[in-house]
Parts: structure tokens; sequence; C-alpha cells
């Protein structure tokens, strides 16, 4: 039996649902698809106030992709200390800041020709 191809808007919209289960803030979807040279075509970018609260919002990426799409990331880094999770699910990359770290490095403006969409808390 071959597993079923999980299509690029179900996990975008997957990985949404998730962060905006345990109320992620200030959620953005830059689409890189545009751009030479990048490593995935799209990126995740949300907040959480604490390393609680970062390590919950991966959690909850993780359990409801795996739930709804049978889906698991490639890669996760930087859940030791949960300042700056990173998630790789090929296409689409998560990066789960804590405020102050988010501010710091500021990747969106790093990827500044990005198509940047502000998604809303449900």
């Amino acid at each position: 039996m071959t597993k079923k191809q999980v299509s690029t808007d179900e996990l975008i919209s997957a990985i949404i649902k998730g962060i905006d289960d345990v109320k992620g803030e200030d959620i953005q979807l830059l689409d890189l698809r545009e751009i030479e040279n990048t490593v995935c075509d799209y990126f995740i970018i949300c907040s959480g106030t604490s390393n609680t609260q970062v390590n919950a919002i991966s959690g909850s990426v993780q359990k409801g992709v795996s739930k709804e799409l049978k889906d698991k990331p490639w890669h996760i880094e930087g859940q030791t200390n949960s300042e700056w999770v990173l998630m790789d699910y090929v296409n689409v990359v998560v990066h789960i800041f804590q405020k102050q770290v988010r501010e710091f490095y500021d990747i969106e403006s790093l990827w500044g020709d990005a198509k940047i969409t502000k998604i809303k808390s449900v």
C-alpha cells in the first residue's frame, strides 16, 4: 500500500490549525516560490509567549498533522531550549519563536522578497 501524497495546501492548513489551537500569535505565511534557490516553498512563522507555549505549539502542530494527514516532520530543531523551534516538513518549514527571539532574528525582513500573508486567528 502506498502512502497518500499530502498536498502543500492541506499541510499548511493543518499546521496553522495546530498553531491556532494553542493560541500561537502573529502567524505569518511566507511564500518563497518566486525566490531563486530557496530550501522550501513556504515558511510559517509564529510566536509564543514562553518556552512552555513554544513547546505546546510544536506539539500541537506535530499531533495535528500526524492525526489529520498521517505525516510527520522530516526534522525538528530547538526543542531543548524552546526559544526557536524549527519544524521541517520539506516543502513547508515552521518557525516557532518566543517573541524577543523573533524580534532579534527578524527573519521576515531577511526574506523581504517573499509574499507575506498574515493569518488571522480563528
